[in-house]
């Protein structure tokens, strides 16, 4: 089926950002992870932290293709923030981002994945990605997003955003460069000057949940997103942090409780990650969000993203080949000048023949 003339953009696609995918290494716990227990006089102890309080959950992830080895490998990381308090349902925050590191370990790539994404759900139907979870759970979100970025997943991270706020106080602070003033929550609000800011506990929580407050909503919260989680590697990779055996704990404790990991995603295999990475530099990190052409409304009413298909698929023929760095490029180039000249990449048809009707407070 054909789709209705493109629908009008929301804001702005984001460009890729090379260097900010340093987020990723501490959202997928492999700075608290690999960097720190691989740097740590105190792994051992560490590491029985690590696997006595992480949740262990079943992923339908294979086991023997997610052992360690030396070829490429695919983390999924999904940020949740299913705590009830002051703040409404519809700022609670789910954040899915795909991390591959080519077979070379010299390289890595984070994907971010607009939580309204308008994909094919195996066995469901069209429907808004982060609806998955609600119809499979973790085993059916992993097959969704297998199918949209052609990676075959190696392992599955979860973190509650709760354990970052704990983090940042565990850190003393997150310092961010903040792009513009706003303010985030219903009772007792919080206020963000634009410019360098330092963020804790529930300042920070809110910070990266809030999306209301800006034009373009989930765009600029993914952005902010990952600009907080930048800033805490930057203070755990800080050697001021890594030779501190008491702030290390206490980052340990603070984080590990919030995760929620698959059956293989150990200590043991953190560690080994870690070591193979050696030579992974900042200037070969690169963030970018999965293609997507905007957001519009499908047949149904619903508020969706539109992937860019043809995008799509270059991205996966690119992680086959290991031509990511070209791929990137040249969206890169293509995206700046759609938004240059105020164009876009033709969208498909939403099919009229659409899944079921979600709960409106599903979070992953």
């Amino acid at each position: 089926m054909r789709q209705p003339p493109a629908p009008k953009r929301v804001g702005r696609v984001r460009l890729p950002r090379r260097g900010a995918a340093l987020s990723i290494v501490c959202s997928a716990a492999l700075v608290l992870g690999s960097t720190v227990f691989a740097a740590s006089q105190f792994t051992t102890q560490l590491a029985d932290d690590f696997d006595t309080n992480r949740e262990v959950v079943e992923t339908g992830i294979n086991q023997e293709t997610a052992a360690f080895d030396d070829g490429e490998m695919n983390i999924l990381v999904l940020g949740s923030d299913a705590r009830e308090d002051e703040e409404s349902e519809e700022q609670r925050s789910d954040t899915m981002m795909l991390v591959h590191v080519p077979e070379s370990r010299e390289e890595m790539y984070v994907m971010s994945i607009m939580r309204d994404l308008w994909v094919e759900i195996p066995d469901v139907g069209m429907s808004k990605i982060n609806s998955a979870q609600t119809y499979g759970g973790y085993p059916l979100t992993i097959k969704t997003i297998e199918g949209l970025t052609g990676a075959e997943i190696d392992h599955m991270v979860v973190i509650d955003f709760d354990g970052f706020r704990d983090l940042t106080t565990a850190l003393g602070g997150v310092e961010i460069d903040n792009d513009m003033a706003f303010s985030a929550g219903q009772v007792n609000p919080s206020y963000y000057p634009e410019g360098k800011i330092r963020l804790e506990g529930t300042d920070a929580l809110r910070f990266v949940r809030e999306r209301k407050a800006f034009i373009d909503g989930d765009y600029q919260r993914v952005k902010n997103q990952q600009k907080f989680l930048t800033g805490i590697a930057t203070g755990v990779l800080d050697s001021a942090t890594l030779t501190n055996p008491t702030k290390i704990s206490g980052m340990v404790s603070a984080f590990t409780p919030y995760l929620t990991v698959d059956e293989s995603l150990d200590a043991e295999t953190l560690v080994n990650y870690g070591l193979s990475m050696n030579k992974l530099r900042p200037s070969a990190i690169t963030s970018f969000t999965i293609p997507n052409t905007g957001t519009g409304t499908t047949p149904g009413g619903a508020s969706v993203v539109w992937p860019d298909e043809e995008s799509l698929i270059e991205m996966r023929t690119a992680m086959d080949e290991g031509t990511m760095a070209e791929f990137v490029e040249e969206l890169e180039a293509r995206l700046e000048q759609e938004r240059t000249e105020g164009t876009g990449a033709p969208t498909e048809e939403a099919p009229l023949e659409e899944a079921p009707v979600t709960p409106e407070d599903t979070v992953l």
